[in-house]
């Protein structure tokens, strides 16, 4: 009885986390994979369909045009944005003079609204009078205005903008890996006649490697999740050349929010959808948890 008394503050103190994971997280997830099974569009009467909707996904040719448009999206952002990263942490990291506030104008994209970076980005990359096109024309580097946001460009601008918004981020845990590695490692390999290159790839990689594991697995979560700005900037368009998979599945579910929409609410197959996504993501991940071990064995 004593050591029950002893524990109750403990269980009084998680029990509020517990009651919000379980309404929040738990009950949501149950529910839609109740509707899973179901053909209901949010209103009216709901109706048991079995595995229709995933019949109905198999041939759904927008959505796997979706998961296609998610990898490009992804590879192209992670291509760019971990090197970048990288580089970044080991020049600021170094006796740079003014480093402490470059540190915090590469990290200041993190903290800014999603939707207020995409709507800076509209200006920058309007094909009419934007920014961007402004600057080219002015010093001659294009003959004509190019349509940023048009079916052949669309792509490459919204990785831009993952890329700068991520870069900062993943640079400041990259930092705090380098950080961590002792300067007589670096010492000690001066006076054996290491060259930098050498010391980066014979020494900060391997010694970055646990950091550098969970830098590229938040990587690709959260690319693969990614559709914030693009919902904001081009709503998967133009001829839905920008649909990534959980923009899709958003749609599915909040088709008023996206004026460029064209689909009705489908609460039982959004559901469907959802899981599919949630398990091509969980997917992935695996495939990255079982290279990360042969990772762990060469360094």
């Amino acid at each position: 009885m004593k050591k029950w008394r002893l524990q109750l503050p403990g269980y009084g103190f998680t029990l509020p986390s517990l009651i919000l994971t379980l309404v929040f997280g738990v009950y949501p997830i149950a529910w839609a994979m109740r509707y899973m099974f179901y053909d209901y569009k949010g209103y009216g009467k709901e109706r048991f369909v079995g595995l229709d909707n995933f019949t109905q996904l198999w041939n759904d040719h927008a959505y796997w045009d979706s998961v296609v448009n998610t990898f490009v999206y992804a590879g192209g952002k992670l291509i760019i944005t971990l090197p970048l990263s990288l580089i970044l942490a080991v020049i600021l990291n170094k006796g740079l003079r003014g480093k402490h506030w470059l540190r915090a104008i590469y990290f200041m994209p993190t903290i800014v609204s999603t939707s207020v970076i995409s709507i800076v980005f509209f200006i920058i990359f309007n094909s009419y009078n934007g920014i961007l096109n402004q600057f080219l024309l002015r010093f001659h580097m294009v003959s004509k205005s190019i349509d940023w946001l048009g079916p052949e460009h669309a792509m490459l601008s919204v990785v831009i903008i993952a890329v700068w918004g991520a870069v900062g981020n993943y640079m400041l845990l990259f930092i705090a890996g380098l950080q961590n590695i002792p300067d007589d490692v670096y010492e000690s390999a001066s006076l054996d006649g290491a060259n930098a290159v050498q010391k980066f790839w014979y020494i900060t990689i391997p010694m970055l490697g646990p950091v550098l594991q969970m830098v590229i697995m938040l990587a690709i979560i959260n690319s693969l999740k990614g559709y914030e700005s693009i919902m904001v900037l081009t709503e998967g368009g133009p001829i839905a050349k920008t649909e990534v998979m959980y923009l899709y599945v958003y749609k599915l579910f909040f088709p008023l929010a996206t004026s460029g929409s064209s689909m009705e609410q489908q609460i039982g197959y959004g559901s469907a959808v959802g899981f599919v996504t949630a398990i091509i993501v969980g997917f992935i991940t695996l495939i990255y948890f079982y290279a990360s071990k042969r990772i762990n064995r060469v360094f």
